[in-house]
């Protein structure tokens, strides 16, 4: 604990040198908070796999949000059904995305994530995930990734679970989206639960050789449902979902 302490008070007088050190002391302090959270993971072994356990991490990201100059914002909280499952897509940019989910964690409840398999072997982390209730794909093994799809559409309505998704399959911190992937409408339609989209404003404050104040704004749109769709619908689905995502990142990014 001591040795992180002390990285980040390192970080922090070398906060204002430069910006292109400040980028690097900002990445930094939330690098060595994401080693801290580990640290919780006593506690969560008496519930282990629960999705509530990531709300104290979460609260410490928001801190730490703050720390990093970042201001946020949420629009569109009316629009999650508390009583619904569903699976929850979002717009994925950089490792800094820790940061959207711990302010999403709070108003999307019973939300886990889906992890490629890999993670679950990066100590302590992918253990740590695991127990905040991830799940874990093996996106190499199409037999064993329709089983685990097969599996969470149980779970999604036996608990009325949220499963949140990055349908761009990998980060983008370019000016459009890239081609959404499959796999999150056919595990919607394989639960026949909605998919709620949500957009995230792009990081206009992050660049080469920058780091600077911002802010991320999130906008939470209404559901799509997929109640009595097949997957004939997917390709529609995927354009239909693509076009209100882009437009949305378009209209809240400044």
């Amino acid at each position: 604990m001591l040795y992180y302490l002390l990285i980040l008070l390192a970080v922090l007088l070398v906060w204002n040198i430069e910006s292109r050190f400040q980028k690097w002391a900002k990445y930094g302090v939330y690098v060595a908070y994401c080693y801290l959270v580990p640290f919780l993971i006593p506690l969560w072994l008496f519930n282990p796999g629960d999705s509530a356990n990531a709300l104290l991490p979460a609260r410490g990201f928001r801190i730490v949000c703050r720390l990093l100059g970042v201001k946020y914002s949420v629009e569109g909280k009316e629009n999650v059904n508390p009583d619904s499952g569903g699976v929850v897509l979002i717009n994925h940019q950089s490792i800094l995305d820790l940061l959207v989910l711990s302010i999403l964690w709070p108003t999307i409840p019973r939300c886990s994530t889906i992890a490629k398999k890999s993670l679950l072997y990066v100590v302590p982390i992918g253990f740590a995930i695991g127990l905040c209730g991830a799940i874990f794909i093996d996106r190499e093994k199409s037999s064993q990734s329709h089983e685990a799809v097969n599996k969470t559409a149980t779970q999604i309505n036996k608990r009325q679970a949220r499963v949140l998704i990055f349908p761009e399959g990998t980060r983008n911190g370019g000016l459009k989206l890239l081609p959404f992937k499959k796999g999150a409408f056919h595990l919607a339609i394989a639960a026949q639960c909605p998919i709620q989209p949500v957009a995230v404003s792009r990081f206009t404050f992050l660049g080469k050789n920058k780091f600077t104040s911002g802010e991320i704004k999130i906008k939470i749109l209404p559901a799509i449902s997929t109640k009595n769709l097949t997957t004939e619908d997917i390709p529609r689905l995927i354009d239909e979902t693509y076009e209100l995502m882009s437009k949305t990142v378009d209209e809240i990014t400044q």
